[in-house]
């Protein structure tokens, strides 16, 4: 499959559109985020790498064509959920909103 362009730039810009719901279970929040193709996925994982290494808090990221997985919990606390992760979490969310 060919990527014109105007593809290539819509990705580069971070506009995904892939909806996302974050589920807290087991000490964790959960998204599974499902993109148009592997090039999306991987380019909204690049986003959120520069996002947690900003904020120095690195969810646990799984990418499987067009699907990325993304797990957050605090380590440090006992694996829980804390406010940190729900700040990660929601800057997560505007991106993928964007």
């Amino acid at each position: 499959m060919s990527r014109t362009n105007s593809h290539l730039a819509h990705i580069a810009s971070g506009r995904y559109g892939c909806g996302m719901t974050w589920n807290e279970a087991d000490g964790a929040l959960r998204a599974e985020l499902t993109f148009a193709d592997f090039a999306e996925a991987f380019a909204f994982m690049t986003r959120v790498g520069l996002l947690a290494q900003e904020q120095g808090h690195h969810p646990d990221m799984a990418i499987s064509w067009n699907v990325v997985t993304i797990t957050i919990t605090t380590h440090d606390a006992g694996n829980t959920v804390t406010d940190k992760d729900r700040k990660l979490a929601d800057a997560i969310a505007a991106l993928g909103a964007a």
